[in-house]
């Protein structure tokens, strides 16, 4: 029963962030020239699709989604790529993007439609950068364990496309951003590194970044870092003055979502964060330290409560082999530390219905999960050890499986606390 429950929460937040009902209401004023769609993510076809349903105008364009995100749309083109490390077909949409907005004039529009993924969704290689490169770029950040923000600021040095170069090359047009939000605080030049909106931070804070985390990066990347080549436009340069950025669906009001609909079957909900960010295992002791303390002593919260959170957590790769996202990671570590716990259910999912690069949004855990482990002849603490998540959970049978969402505001925890 709490399976369904929780279930039916991450479907009412899934609900609230889809593009049908968040586009409708952020339309921007008609131009006096041509209306122009581009856009780049994992909700982006669905955003085109809703666009050009509520636009009562002429419009064309171009929009790059994830392999099997497509939506069927008349009037704008839609793309698919690879996602999480970029492929040719993203490189070849990229150019043809830049295309697209060439030569408008300042009566022109441009509708950017940008979610999560944009940034793998849109490889446009620096000069003197290969796709070879960026894609080992991509997979450097991925292995780091940097958090979101500090991936885009240097996915940011090494393209002609992300943090705000695309708005610049579509001057004089106005460019008016639609963004579904997947990062933490919400930050929308943080959505797909920002292809349309200037990111604050320098190539200074990049260098100290990249050597922070210990970054692999291709000799080139290193060289190009070293220097200030292929600099990025600020977020006070003039060429953006006209343009607009509009949040039309965000964690935030997802979470809002589910809590109400605890409350309507009479559990208190409360949100922790919309925007929780560290290493999955980490983030899972902090849940389960509350959720122990509150089935055990009723206090920080009285039961029943659900406590729920959002945001960003990472994975820093340890083993070799295994297989799972962020998602399924951060439920394995919270088994363990809840083992033996009687009245705790949780379910962690990415609200793209896709955790990392499986096929399956999440997973379930509970008090019983790490004992039903070792009875399939699993041993938790070597599975998290090795990062091998999804192996743990499929072997039970506790994976959430949804498909594609048509939307992506990022993670979404529910720990249920009878």
């Amino acid at each position: 029963m709490d399976h369904a429950l929780l279930e039916e929460m991450f479907r009412q937040a899934v609900a609230q962030a889809q593009p049908a009902l968040a586009v409708s209401r952020h339309l921007p004023e008609r131009p006096k020239g041509r209306t122009i769609v581009i856009g780049a993510g994992k909700a982006s076809a669905q955003m085109a699709r809703a666009f050009e349903e509520a636009w009562d105008g002429p419009l064309s364009g171009l929009v790059v989604t994830r392999y099997g995100y497509a939506e069927a749309c008349q009037k704008i083109e839609i793309v698919e790529a690879a996602h999480p490390v970029p492929d040719e077909a993203g490189f070849l949409a990229a150019r043809r993007l830049l295309e697209t907005v060439s030569g408008l004039g300042s009566d022109d529009l441009v509708v950017a439609l940008i979610s999560g993924g944009g940034s793998a969704l849109l490889p446009a290689p620096a000069p003197g950068l290969t796709l070879d490169d960026e894609q080992a770029i991509n997979r450097a950040l991925l292995a780091s364990g940097a958090p979101i923000g500090v991936m885009n600021l240097i996915r940011n040095q090494f393209s002609t496309i992300k943090g705000g170069r695309l708005a610049a090359h579509c001057a004089p047009a106005r460019v008016a951003t639609l963004v579904v939000s997947d990062v933490p605080g919400d930050d929308p030049a943080l959505v797909a590194s920002g292809p349309t909106i200037p990111l604050a931070g320098s190539r200074e804070l990049a260098r100290q970044y990249a050597e922070l985390y210990q970054l692999d990066l291709p000799a080139p990347a290193r060289a190009l870092l070293a220097g200030e080549d292929n600099p990025a436009p600020k977020p006070d340069d003039t060429v953006f003055a006209r343009n607009s950025v509009s949040t039309i669906a965000s964690a935030a009001l997802s979470l809002d979502a589910a809590a109400d609909l605890a409350r309507e079957r009479g559990i208190e909900a409360a949100i922790l964060s919309d925007s929780i960010e560290g290493e999955s295992r980490d983030v899972a002791q902090v849940h389960a330290a509350m959720a122990r303390e509150i089935a055990q002593r009723n206090r920080p919260f009285s039961k029943p409560v659900v406590l729920l959170s959002g945001g960003e957590t990472t994975v820093t790769l340890r083993g070799k082999g295994g297989r799972g996202g962020r998602n399924a990671e951060f439920l394995l570590a919270l088994a363990i530390a809840i083992d033996g716990v009687e009245d705790i259910s949780a379910l962690a999912a990415d609200t793209d219905g896709i955790d990392g690069s499986e096929d399956n949004a999440g997973a379930f855990a509970d008090g019983t999960t790490a004992t039903r482990l070792r009875k399939a002849g699993i041993d938790p603490l070597a599975a998290l050890a090795g990062n091998d998540a999804w192996g743990a959970f499929n072997a039970i049978g506790d994976l959430l499986v949804t498909g594609p969402t048509g939307t992506n505001v990022n993670d979404f925890r529910a720990i249920l606390i009878r």
